[in-house]
């Protein structure tokens, strides 16, 4: 094996040209630039940069608000799945134009809220007064949204409306 021309970075000012003068001096003397170059069915398109806010497909699962940012703000200083069950509540209000809605377990768990973490999360909402939760027995919970009032409960410093 041949070794490389040591002198050949030093005489050419542009690398591409220090690249072809080495390989031709290395008996490759027929290089198509041509196959050198990316395939156009594998080119990555450039992508389109839009200012407008991304929009959901029809068919797809959306949030309707608009939900008032003090409610969310304590839902997310909530401990536990709080903030999840509370996402997933909204989304229920939204699809039922009511602030009265059964809780879907199969909604929480598409957000990676098992039963129990859920109902602690319910429980957490309902002792920050933001929700009003009607438990039955074997049936779902039904739980209203509330008003963020400004009342802090005692367990949960720091958290205002």
């Amino acid at each position: 094996m041949r070794q490389r021309n040591k002198t050949c970075a030093l005489t050419h000012t542009r690398p591409i040209l220090c690249l072809i003068g080495c390989l031709n001096k290395l008996w490759i003397a027929d290089i198509d630039i041509k196959n050198l170059r990316w395939p156009a069915a594998q080119a990555v398109p450039a992508l389109s940069v839009s200012k407008k806010l991304p929009r959901h497909k029809p068919g797809q699962h959306f949030l309707k608000g608009p939900i008032p940012w003090n409610w969310v703000s304590k839902a997310a200083q909530l401990p536990g799945k709080a903030l999840h069950v509370s996402v997933c509540l909204w989304y229920l209000a939204g699809l039922k134009s009511s602030r009265t809605v059964p809780l879907s377990m199969e909604r929480l768990l598409e957000l990676g809220v098992n039963r129990f973490a859920a109902y602690r999360g319910l429980k957490v909402l309902e002792e920050a007064g933001l929700t009003r939760v009607i438990r039955q027995r074997g049936r779902l919970s039904t739980v209203e949204l509330l008003d963020c009032t400004g009342d802090v409960p005692q367990s949960a410093p720091g958290i205002e409306c």
